[in-house]
Parts: C-alpha cells; sequence; structure tokens
C-alpha cells in the first residue's frame, strides 16, 4: 500500500494526472396527510386535480436511527419517499450477508423498480438518523404515470440516474483495487452526499465495508494508510478529505 501511495504521489508531482408494508417496530403516524409544494418531487408538472389525488393516496411516517422503514421481499403497496434524513438501502444476501447499495437522501422515491417490475421490495430500507417518508399509494402512482406524460418522464430520469449509478458501483466493485474503493466512497459521501470536505459518515466500519465490498478489517487498514500517508484526517465517523486530487487519482486508477 504504501509503495501505491508514493507512486502516486510521484506522478501527482510531475504533473502527469488531473485531477409496502409498516415496518416491524409501527413507528407512529402523523395525522397530516397534505403536504406542502415544495414536499414533493415532480409536482409541479401535475394539473391541480391529479395533486390532490396524489395528496389524497400519501401518508407520513417519523423513524427513528436504525428502524426498518421497508423490508426485502414485503410485498409493494405504497412507493416511500424520503422527505429528510438519510436512508441506508441494503440487499440481504444468504448467510446473514448484506450488501449495501446506496444511501438515499431527501428527494428520492424508493421501490420505483417495483412500480411494473415486481410485486415485492427487492431491498431493505433502514434510517440512519432521524428520518421523515411519505407512502404513496402505489395504484395512484401508477395512474400518474400512465395519464401524465411529464411525471412519467420525471420518473424515467430518476430510474435512469439509479441504473447510471448502479452502473458505477458495480464496475468499481469488480474492477477496482481496494484503495480505488475506498477512495470511491470517500468521494461519495465528500461530493454526493454532504458536498463538503469534511462530513460525519453516519455508518458503522461493519456497514463502510459493505458498501466497499470488503473485509471490515481490511477497510480499517486502508483508512489507516490513508489518514498515515496524509490523504485524509478521521477520529471515529468524522472524516476530512486534505488532498482530493489524490483521492480522485486513486479512485480513477483504481
Amino acid at each position: 500500500m504504501m509503495i501505491y501511495i508514493i507512486f502516486i504521489h510521484f506522478f501527482v508531482y510531475l504533473g502527469l494526472f488531473t485531477k409496502s408494508q409498516q415496518p416491524m417496530n409501527q413507528p407512529q403516524q402523523t395525522e397530516q396527510n397534505y403536504i406542502s409544494s415544495q414536499s414533493l418531487p415532480f409536482e409541479s408538472v401535475l394539473l391541480p386535480d391529479e395533486k390532490d389525488r396524489l395528496y389524497n393516496a400519501t401518508n407520513k411516517v417519523e423513524y427513528a436511527k436504525r428502524d426498518i422503514i421497508v423490508k426485502q421481499n414485503a410485498r409493494v403497496s405504497e412507493i416511500p419517499l424520503v422527505l429528510s434524513g438519510l436512508v441506508k438501502i441494503s440487499r440481504e444476501m444468504r448467510r446473514g450477508k448484506s450488501v449495501i447499495l446506496r444511501i438515499a437522501q431527501p428527494g428520492s422515491f424508493l421501490g420505483l423498480s417495483s412500480i411494473f417490475g415486481s410485486d415485492v421490495y427487492e431491498y431493505s430500507v433502514f434510517a440512519l438518523e432521524n428520518v421523515s417518508v411519505r407512502f404513496v399509494d402505489i395504484e395512484t402512482f401508477r395512474w400518474l404515470i400512465e395519464n401524465n406524460g411529464l411525471f412519467g418522464l420525471e420518473v424515467v430520469k430518476q430510474l435512469s440516474a439509479d441504473n447510471i449509478f448502479n452502473i458505477n458501483r458495480l464496475s468499481s466493485l469488480l474492477y477496482k483495487q481496494l484503495p480505488g474503493r475506498v477512495a470511491d466512497i470517500i468521494l461519495y459521501f465528500s461530493e454526493d452526499i454532504f458536498k463538503s470536505n469534511t462530513f460525519t459518515i453516519p455508518l458503522t466500519r461493519q456497514e463502510l465495508a459493505e458498501l466497499a465490498g470488503t473485509t471490515k478489517e481490511s477497510l480499517i487498514r486502508t483508512l489507516s494508510e490513508f489518514k498515515h500517508d496524509k490523504i485524509i484526517d478521521m477520529n471515529r465517523n468524522y472524516f476530512q478529505v486534505n488532498s482530493m486530487h489524490i483521492v480522485k487519482t486513486l479512485s480513477r486508477l483504481g
């Protein structure tokens, strides 16, 4: 690893690189069923009667950290929309193993792939902090897609963005060495989630390892090497990126 980092530093110096269903713990629902105009994406393309129909087919639920929002293989009856907070989308594998697919932010619809492609949720969703979620009745959601082309187009755009993200994630996991995969995670939280060089990751080291497709021990060792080489500083879950250029180079070289 030290030789790999020295190699990167050398070439950077030379200038050769550039830069469903309710969860089992049944969190309490709020009584408010109508929401502000900023709470639902895509609503600017809806007619007034379509907007009323959508609002009347939703309910809001509050979750605490680590609550289960959606359970994998549960029957799909609603499409969750994250209003506030971060959630973890995780695919449960055999023998108790899990793979974290992504972190969803406010404004994200979850389970869109199940609208026409499946009757069950293909993954589980967990709250990483206090989270507000609005559930939209799936039949109403389908009706809007079928009857409002602009709304359907916005849904397709989000599905396309999710698909591109998944392709890039799969390529990273399959073809990059561990330093490149860890660099990808740092970039993901810095540029996509928090948009800052300093941030606090709401995941355990085991969850970070699942996101990187490695073991907890290998992840900790790689992060420690990054810190030793002054690429990052970290204190538990607090991270500071000292050399974004090197992180991006590690990510690009894989």
